[in-house]
């Protein structure tokens, strides 16, 4: 496929796609910051809800599809269906209209609206099946900086490590949420909670806008999911044939 010729100006306008939480996030944006954006945790409905969103928030910014000129998507780790749904439709987005892509990672839009704490940033994604997917982070120049791999493990075992480290902490997340009765019980570490729940699509928007000025953009082939685990379903299956 031969992409639209792209540019690194400010002028690119960037459609930000986030579905790998409970939450459906919708945001298009620029260097005048975000023009619009939608999110909705309504039942998880991923798939009836992405598209009319992506829809509506054209419709109510006056734009069209035709001048999106990058596709950001949220790649997780996170929900497996959810990322199939936002994977699907940012990649069929961005072959129709021949746009390039950028991934970016379910954490780092999690602990990006916490970018201003001094304390040590940890950053969670609900995994279930009694885990969370969890990174830490720094406050940097600009935005964060990342201090350690995205790992999946046990709300105890990342508490344990926590404690290790004896630092003050913000912990946010749907992971810190679900399991504030371990994580809260970390010494210097508080749980985020108002607006630090989800990833966010407009801090998508601003995370990508600045790669894509740096022409980090790839093509939509070369944009994949983070799991960091099985699937559910593939993990189910092997249970299912080992009893």
């Amino acid at each position: 496929m031969a992409l639209r010729r792209q540019r690194a100006d400010a002028a690119v306008l960037v459609l930000g796609i986030e579905t790998a939480t409970p939450q459906v996030g919708v945001a298009i944006g620029g260097h005048e910051g975000i023009i619009a954006s939608f999110h909705s945790t309504r039942d998880r409905r991923h798939a009836e809800t992405l598209v009319p969103a992506i829809k509506f928030l054209c419709e109510q910014a006056q734009l069209q599809l035709s001048q999106i000129g990058l596709v950001a998507v949220d790649v997780g780790p996170g929900l497996f269906t959810g990322l199939r749904v936002g994977l699907a439709t940012a990649k069929s987005i961005a072959h129709a209209c021949r746009v390039p892509m950028i991934g970016v990672s379910s954490l780092d839009l999690t602990a990006f609206p916490a970018r201003f704490s001094e304390r040590l940033i940890v950053a969670t994604v609900d995994a279930r099946r009694g885990e969370i997917f969890y990174a830490t982070y720094r406050r940097a120049p600009g935005g964060i900086q990342l201090m350690s791999p995205a790992a999946v493990g046990q709300p105890a075992d990342v508490a344990a490590q926590l404690m290790a480290l004896a630092q003050e902490t913000l912990i946010v997340g749907d992971g810190a949420e679900r399991y504030a009765d371990v994580l809260g019980d970390v010494g210097g570490a508080e749980i985020g909670r108002e607006g630090l729940r989800y990833p966010n699509a407009g801090a998508l928007v601003e995370l990508a806008h600045a790669r894509a000025l740096r022409e980090e953009f790839v093509s939509p082939s070369e944009v994949g999911p983070v799991y960091l685990r099985a699937p559910d379903a593939r993990i189910n299956w092997q249970q299912r044939e080992r009893s």
